[in-house]
């Protein structure tokens, strides 16, 4: 076991593949906490623009 873990970290075409999907992950993470953050905002809006109509 020890023999495999320390061939995998030894690798580097794995490095790469790994970066990618944890770069992927927080670009996700971000995007999913700004949406989250804006919906509530954008909903608040679009609730005051009825009674803002006379």
């Amino acid at each position: 076991m020890k023999n495999l873990f320390s061939r995998f970290v030894s690798e580097e075409v794995g490095q790469d593949l790994i970066e990618y999907a944890l770069l992927a992950g927080l670009i996700a993470l971000v995007c999913v906490a700004t949406v989250t953050s804006a919906g509530g905002k954008v909903s608040t809006f679009f609730g005051k623009v009825p009674a803002a109509i006379p």
